[in-house]
């Protein structure tokens, strides 16, 4: 006959070792991450804070004086986007670039060829129902540019 062998008890020494595990693992992701971060990012957005502050002035006083007005519609597969002036008449651009996404993430992003029907702007896309926005940038007949986020709501 084998006797049974004694069963091992759990000690307040086996429950300091679980959790000082468990917070030497914590502690050693938090410090990889935080290095990580602070390694890729260099902190610098512009080299002078002051003049990218004045020149962002210049930039909203420029499109503030264009008066225009922006408004993001969806149909079937279309989508139109109206500029109008501040008397409410279509605005016809020099040029238009727009990013048409999700606030959310980028994998549905696209860039739509918006052309010019005599009334709005208007691109063939595939939306899905809910909430898009479109950043778009246009550049007027006097050279300003106009950059806006639009918010375009899709209903399902």
């Amino acid at each position: 006959m084998t006797t049974p062998k004694p069963q091992r008890e759990f000690t307040g020494k086996h429950a300091l070792m679980v959790f000082g595990g468990a917070f030497a693992v914590i502690i050693g992701v938090n410090i990889t991450l935080a290095v990580n971060a602070v390694r890729t990012f260099p902190g610098l957005e512009v080299g002078n804070s002051y003049v990218a502050s004045q020149e962002f002035d210049l930039r909203r006083t420029a499109q503030q004086a264009l008066g225009w007005s922006v408004y993001a519609s969806a149909t079937d597969d279309l989508v139109k986007l109206e500029i109008t002036d501040a008397q409410g008449n279509p605005v016809e651009v020099v040029k238009l670039s727009a990013t048409l996404g999700r606030a959310t993430h980028v994998k549905d992003d696209q860039n739509p060829e918006f052309q010019f029907d005599g009334k709005a702007y208007v691109a063939p896309v595939q939306l899905g129902a809910g909430n898009w926005n479109i950043r778009m940038v246009a550049r007027a007949k006097n050279g300003t540019e106009f950059t806006q986020r639009v918010v375009l709501h899709v209903k399902g």
